[in-house]
């Protein structure tokens, strides 16, 4: 089983390079949290409360949590699309008598070389962004002066231990349909697509929706003095209802697709209306497309809203209490979520880029196809262009929802009411990033996979 786990990866690394940068970001991040706890627990009691703020347990708990969370999403996304590029050759051993459960040990080989590659690196980033990140809390009075990382391993086994469980759970979770189709059926499930979602799916995400709908309660009903409890919770929120969005993706995406793609088609008559064709009657595709981007302005929308809320809070009640402490807690708070929005952005990057990429590419043949009819290169870019327009449009409204969920339960638990305000500059700054990934990552894309022998490239299949 090693050699062909080897053998997969060596033929194709850049089908796993998403997978690899996000567990890569993955034990980095869970490095420099567990550092963080272990710097905690090994300095005195006296010297941790000579620092003002939450403490470095709290910190790094908050912090790792949502770390964990985010990567066990865009590792499922990533791996799924590098199991997509090798869903022929999985479809192949099964139908040479290997059985699903030895095509989920390959998955979960795979998985665990690619965690393997990417750990040592992983671990030296971690270790420098937790003094770096020691250090500027230190700067910020949360941290005492006297704190030190400690020289442990602990933290980066830990590290490992859980990425490998979040790896394994991601793939157990990717190789699900591929392990359980009948071998005859796998030959042609890498080429089509199913019409409807499933009933199971469905349920799930109707379940994350009514878990998402909790949070946000919990969050709205945090007192006002409780502003990090209620932003967890908002950010949670925002996470499950994120998962929602992925398991309900098709259906969503396909009706908005049908609101937007009407004004698509009357602006460009020809591209537009293949484009709009193409994104509904592959619904899930798009789905594929769009949920990154609506994780990347979601998350990013939430945590900048709710920044710009708590600012705003912090200073209609800077006239009470303490001022000294009430200005080091506000400031470090901003700073502590603007820290945590980087890094989810990080993480929202590589999955909008790996998918964006990976689903263009994998369009190669029915390119060919098209130019086998008629279609000319500049036609089809023109179509690819229509189908950028109509994916971040979808994706910013699905992600713009979630984020004025999120933000209007943490504003009601703030400032009393469920209107945020909302920095418009930095919103739209969030929109022109979200349209910056994803035009240049399709249509780069989109120019190698249009190009190629025709005939050649639709007779050898997916290849």
């Amino acid at each position: 089983m090693f050699p062909l786990v080897l053998g997969q990866l060596r033929q194709r690394p850049a089908a796993f390079a998403g997978t690899a940068v996000a567990l890569l970001l993955a034990i980095a991040a869970v490095t420099l949290f567990g550092s963080l706890f272990a710097a905690d627990l090994a300095t005195p009691e006296a010297v941790r409360k000579a620092a003002a703020g939450p403490g470095l347990m709290v910190i790094a708990g908050a912090f790792g949590e949502i770390a964990v969370l985010v990567a066990f999403f865009v590792v499922v996304n990533a791996l799924g699309f590098a199991l997509r590029q090798q869903h022929r050759e999985l479809a192949l051993l099964r139908t040479v008598a290997a059985t699903p459960r030895q095509t989920r040990r390959l998955v979960r080989g795979e998985v665990l070389v690619t965690v393997l590659l990417v750990t040592v690196p992983g671990w030296a980033l971690g270790a420098v962004a937790a003094r770096w990140f020691l250090a500027a809390l230190q700067r910020r009075g949360t941290a005492a002066p006297d704190v030190r990382v400690p020289g442990t391993p602990v933290p980066m086994l830990v590290a490992l231990g859980i990425v490998l469980l979040v790896g394994l759970a991601a793939a157990a979770v990717a190789a699900r349909r591929i392990s359980r189709i009948a071998p005859a059926a796998a030959l042609t499930a890498s080429s089509t697509e199913h019409a409807r979602t499933g009933v199971l799916r469905l349920l799930a995400g109707a379940g994350a929706l009514a878990g998402g709908v909790l949070l946000l309660r919990l969050s709205a009903t945090r007192p006002a003095d409780q502003v990090d409890k209620a932003g967890q919770a908002a950010l949670l929120a925002s996470l499950v209802l994120l998962v929602a969005v992925a398991l309900v993706g098709p259906f969503a995406a396909r009706v908005l697709a049908a609101v937007l793609g009407g004004p698509l088609r009357v602006l460009a008559p020809g591209a537009g209306w293949l484009a709009d064709a193409n994104l509904r009657g592959y619904a899930r595709r798009l789905s594929s497309a769009v949920v990154p981007v609506a994780l990347l302005v979601g998350l990013s929308g939430t945590m900048s809203i709710m920044t710009f809320t708590a600012g705003r809070a912090a200073a209609a009640a800077g006239g009470t209490g303490s001022a000294a402490v009430s200005s080091v807690t506000s400031a470090t708070d901003i700073w502590l979520r603007q820290a945590e929005l980087g890094m989810l952005v990080c993480f929202a990057t590589v999955s909008v880029v790996n998918t964006l990429v990976a689903v263009t590419a994998d369009r190669r043949r029915e390119f060919a196809l098209l130019r086998l009819v008629g279609a000319t290169r500049p036609q089809l870019l023109r179509m690819l262009s229509a189908e950028a327009v109509l994916t971040t449009a979808v994706g910013v409204l699905l992600g713009a929802t979630v984020a004025g969920a999120a933000t209007s339960a943490f504003s009601a638990a703030v400032t009393g009411s469920a209107v945020p305000p909302v920095p418009v500059a930095t919103c739209g700054w969030i929109v022109a990033g979200a349209a910056a990934l994803v035009l240049p990552g399709i249509l780069v894309t989109g120019r190698w996979a249009v190009g190629g022998p025709a005939a050649e490239l639709v007779g050898g299949g997916r290849d």
